[in-house]
């Protein structure tokens, strides 16, 4: 790892840290409370996917919706107005509209086919994202003069990396460059994700095994047809499903590549220093139990 011990991280006059875990457990929080103390650098994967590598097709598919409009096709067609989205750190729905959920296009779904090529349009620009990390902590570095930097990742980094290869090209890039910590949910926090998802289900992105495996099985089970299926209820049957599937590739990555912080500990970190101290400990205990 890039610190092997507690005091050599609390040595380092530059602190370079990744954060992962399911989306909804305090990665972007805690991102956004260091970035402002004015010290730390914050690299948002989600948002270098969204304006970097997956601008166009978002503004593409808002056109191609305008382009249905007579009115607006006019415009478009004379130059006359321009479409764009308008991401931040706080508002990526641009990118998870684009994404969609499939099923019934009467109900707002994408049909599958289309679906699975805009996730390995996804799973791309992901890739491609995680591997700019250490291109952007260098650029904090030198441009910017930030000392600390944190790469703040999406819940589906784990779909795109094998936990258990020493030689994981993206693995083994981000742990050159950043300490990864897990921030490690508890069962009560998986139950309040579930139930906040079915509240509000919104679209993800999935391994391509996974996803071909669920839609199979779904279509199998409710004897739907592809068309009929309604979008919110195979994404809501599939989410706990996701979860299940992603701890463990969580835990590998912890286990094999950095360490763990639990979701509860992490709520309380408030300022800089206390996040510096909780990682301390994290090495400490791992260094105890290795």
């Amino acid at each position: 790892m890039l610190y092997p011990s507690a005091q050599a991280w609390r040595d380092a006059p530059q602190k370079r840290v990744l954060l992962f875990a399911m989306s909804g457990l305090g990665k972007t929080h805690v991102s956004n409370m260091l970035r402002g103390s004015g010290e730390w650098f914050h690299y948002s994967i989600d948002y270098r996917i969204g304006t970097r590598y997956m601008g166009e097709y978002i503004a593409d598919n808002a056109k191609r919706e305008a382009m249905k409009v007579p009115f607006l096709r006019e415009l478009l067609m004379t130059d006359s107005i321009y479409i764009g989205s308008n991401l931040s750190f706080d508002n990526l729905t641009p990118v998870s509209t684009y994404l969609g959920k499939p099923g019934d296009p009467a109900k707002g779904g994408v049909p599958i086919k289309e679906y699975q090529r805009r996730q390995e349009q996804f799973k791309r620009a992901e890739m491609q994202a995680l591997l700019d990390t250490a291109y952007f902590a260098e650029r904090a570095q030198d441009l910017y003069g930030y000392p600390n930097f944190i790469c703040d990742t999406g819940g589906s980094i784990c779909e795109w990396v094998d936990p258990y290869d020493p030689s994981d090209p993206i693995l083994t890039e981000l742990s050159k460059t950043a300490l990864m910590v897990w921030i490690k949910g508890s069962d009560a926090h998986t139950e309040e994700l579930i139930r906040r998802f079915d509240r509000a289900p919104k679209p993800m992105a999935y391994q391509p095994e996974f996803l071909s495996a669920c839609w199979a099985e779904y279509l199998d089970e409710t004897g739907q047809n592809a068309d009929d299926v309604d979008p919110d209820a195979f994404i809501r049957w599939t989410y706990a499903r996701a979860l299940a599937h992603r701890q463990p590739r969580y835990a590998a990555m912890a286990q094999n590549w950095g360490i763990t912080v639990t979701s509860e500990d992490m709520a309380q970190v408030d300022r800089s220093q206390a996040f510096v101290s909780l990682v301390a400990q994290a090495l400490e205990t791992r260094a105890q139990t290795a």
